[in-house]
């Protein structure tokens, strides 16, 4: 930890986190994504007792306010409201475990860790995605003939948008789960691929011709030169001016990398930068733009790996595994915004003002 973090508040974090998988025997998983909210505050209080939490200034909203992320960008607003969120369950836990030491901590301030809708709003009035035509143009940047690693960055860009994956499991992602035969891609914790909560899918690609093409390429290319265990996204070795393909296990941090590397396409570009997590946005709003029924909707729900979406689980059951490939493969070749009766008396029922938030809710929804 940070020389600045207050050991005692350190402590009472893991403890909380101990605890938190004893009693409700979450997953490891979940209690790392946990910690990383935690480590907000963390930093946020420093040398500060968090039973004296509520005299810090300035205060945790403002922190989050002005803090950036490793690529330099502001922290997204929905990374922003579970900070707090989980800030604000992690004191009524001290108050409720260590009352004596946070007897002055007042009640009414905990309850005010609540993220403020309006900011919210504010935050994401225009949609922050990487669009379609950014992707392609990130995808068919010019490169050196033997930069391998430009190629597969190039590939890794088209790929996140053909799927909606997460970058944890498309950097984790072997050859073998990846098909363009049928479009179809097996997240399957099994394989290797690091899911969320450990859940396993098979996942399928929108059919663009542009993207498809250069994402294929480089995937005859590592079949050629790997074995099918291999990650797709395969770490590359440079040794005097030559490099190579290597086979190695990605390291814990490898998505991190990949967003490093697909900052230089976007610089390359002259895009402003987007992480790897905004192709998986991309994938939802052009999804959302092309689906013409409810059932269209439903798939691409269930292509992102959701168990359920509450505006469609009550109408629809689960698509079996043809129909999904079918709608999502086929999602690209029908026009923009063409809703069937249905979706469009919903759509309909959104004033008008509120529909550009209302496509950013959606998309916010599908992409998490």
């Amino acid at each position: 930890m940070n020389a600045l973090v207050n050991r005692d508040n350190y402590l009472l974090v893991k403890k909380y986190l101990i605890e938190l998988g004893d009693e409700r025997q979450i997953a490891q998983v979940s209690l790392e994504r946990y910690r990383f909210y935690l480590r907000y505050p963390l930093l946020w209080a420093a040398d500060i007792p968090f039973a004296q939490a509520h005299t810090i200034k300035p205060n945790l909203f403002v922190y989050l306010d002005e803090i950036k992320n490793e690529s330099g960008a502001p922290l997204a607003g929905e990374t922003r409201k579970k900070i707090v969120e989980n800030a604000r369950k992690f004191f009524e836990w001290c108050k409720m475990t260590q009352a004596a030491k946070f007897r002055g901590l007042p009640p009414t301030w905990i309850q005010k860790l609540k993220f403020n809708k309006k900011n919210v709003a504010q935050t994401t009035r225009e949609p922050e995605f990487v669009s379609l035509d950014e992707t392609i143009q990130l995808a068919t940047l010019p490169g050196e003939v033997d930069d391998l690693a430009h190629w597969r960055d190039r590939a890794m860009a088209a790929r996140l948008f053909l799927t909606g994956e997460r970058a944890s499991a498309a950097v984790t992602s072997p050859i073998s789960a990846i098909n363009f035969d049928d479009l179809s891609l097996k997240q399957w914790p099994e394989l290797g691929v690091k899911t969320k909560n450990g859940k396993k899918a098979t996942t399928f690609m929108f059919n663009i011709p542009e993207l498809i093409a250069v994402a294929r390429s480089w995937d005859d290319y590592v079949r050629a030169n790997l074995p099918p265990e291999s990650p797709w996204y395969a770490p590359v070795n440079s040794q005097w001016g030559e490099q190579t393909l290597s086979g190695e296990t990605p390291g814990k941090n490898r998505n991190v990398g990949m967003n490093k590397r697909l900052g230089l396409l976007f610089k390359q570009a002259n895009l402003p930068f987007r992480s790897a997590h905004k192709f998986r946005h991309g994938h939802a709003a052009y999804g959302l733009l092309h689906s013409q029924t409810m059932a269209d909707y439903k798939a691409l729900s269930l292509n992102l790996m959701h168990e359920s979406l509450e505006i469609t689980d009550s109408i629809y059951v689960h698509l079996k595994q043809e129909e999904l490939r079918n709608r999502m493969t086929n999602l690209a070749a029908q026009p923009t915004c063409v809703p069937d009766g249905e979706l469009e008396q919903f759509l309909l029922g959104v004033s008008k003002q509120d529909i550009p938030r209302a496509i950013n809710i959606l998309v916010n929804s599908l992409a998490k």
